[in-house]
């Protein structure tokens, strides 16, 4: 009798699909990783986008409320400003209320004294800031007159005044002719930039005498920022000064010199005088003639001990320097300011503002108007 033993076919089987089965598994888990490592990832981007935009939200509301603040102390400054015109009797001197500069306090303090139930609020809230009187700086507007309406015509005393501050200074003297060359064109083109051909005809020579315009079309100004003339000769507008940064736009002036100039020189939105009682040596020098910075110094000492209460004061005080006949214009020099500059810095915790304001302040009835403002970066 003989035995046969069958092997079992399927064991073979299973062993050869084994390897296979696990390498789907491993697969499989590989996969299955991967599918939670890229949600991992786009669920984190998404949540830090998200944080990105809360905290972009969150800085938009800091400087938000922290402009209002620069505001609200705008305000009180312009109260400040009008208070003391009040008192004065029509006299800006440096030891005046508003020549007190705020040094870094916070804005809970003032809240706290007015008896403010969320003074606390302001805690992380600081205010600095100062005003300057805009007039004591020598103004580039009045290198140009205004005789007549639609008539510019280059202040010859203030070119010689300007010209004086630009020597004392060491800069070449030639350059005040062409500031207010540069001065008066763009004046002579903001005033006719929206006239069409129709309206400027019968004017187009004047203002081709004072813009430099081209023979044919230079005086038919439009709105169009590019200047389409028919010339080829007068390809760009004169642009209109607005501060002391634009003298870089007029021919001769380097960025050194106008460094040397800045805290000399201003640009006012009208023709103002010189106050006497808050400005420099060097600007006093400059509109007086035949006086000289040493005797402009010695004036200026003089004045820590007692301002000028009118312009009789101030010829006295000229003639006790040994500055004698002279007459004194007072629509270049005065002892009573209108336009002033408050500069001002706000910060409400990480958000920051640095602001100036040209601010201008009625003579006779002493209210204030915000003229311009602007934010330094």
């Amino acid at each position: 009798m003989t035995l046969r033993i069958q092997r079992a076919p399927h064991r073979r089987s299973t062993r050869a699909h084994a390897p296979a089965s696990r390498r789907r598994r491993g697969a499989a888990i590989i996969s299955a990783l991967l599918v939670v490592a890229l949600s991992a990832i786009l669920v984190s981007g998404m949540l830090w986008r998200q944080q990105v935009q809360l905290r972009r939200i969150e800085n938009q509301r800091l400087l938000a409320q922290a402009q209002w603040i620069a505001r609200a102390s705008l305000d009180w400054t312009r109260l400040v400003l009008r208070s003391e015109a009040d008192t004065s009797a029509g006299i800006t001197y440096l030891g005046g209320a508003w020549g007190v500069p705020l040094a870094k306090t916070r804005l809970s303090d003032f809240l706290g004294q007015i008896g403010e139930v969320r003074a606390e609020e302001g805690a992380e809230t600081w205010l600095s800031g100062a005003i300057e009187d805009a007039q004591a700086r020598f103004n580039l507007r009045d290198l140009v007159a205004t005789t007549s309406p639609g008539s510019l015509q280059l202040n010859v005393t203030q070119i010689e005044a300007f010209a004086r501050l630009l020597q004392i200074l060491g800069i070449d003297p030639q350059l005040a002719k062409n500031a207010a060359a540069y001065l008066r064109a763009g004046l002579a083109y903001s005033a006719t930039r929206f006239q069409t051909q129709s309206t400027a005809a019968s004017g187009a020579s004047q203002t081709q005498l004072l813009a430099g315009g081209g023979s044919a079309g230079g005086g038919n100004f439009t709105d169009n920022p590019g200047l389409a003339d028919a010339d080829n000769n007068n390809g760009v507008a004169p642009l209109l000064m607005t501060s002391v940064d634009s003298l870089l736009d007029v021919p001769g002036f380097t960025p050194e010199a106008v460094a040397r100039l800045r805290p000399f020189v201003t640009v006012l939105p009208t023709v103002t005088p010189v106050n006497m009682n808050t400005a420099s040596a060097e600007v006093i020098a400059s509109m007086v003639t035949g006086m000289s910075l040493s005797s402009a110094q010695a004036l200026v000492a003089h004045r820590q001990n007692v301002f000028f209460r009118n312009v009789g004061d101030v010829q006295l005080a000229l003639e006790g320097v040994g500055v004698n006949q002279v007459s004194i214009d007072t629509t270049q020099m005065d002892v009573n300011t209108s336009y002033f500059l408050v500069h001002g810095r706000v910060q409400h915790e990480r958000a920051e503002v640095d602001r100036t304001t040209l601010v201008w302040r009625d003579p006779l009835t002493h209210t204030t108007r915000i003229v311009r403002v602007s934010d330094e970066p």
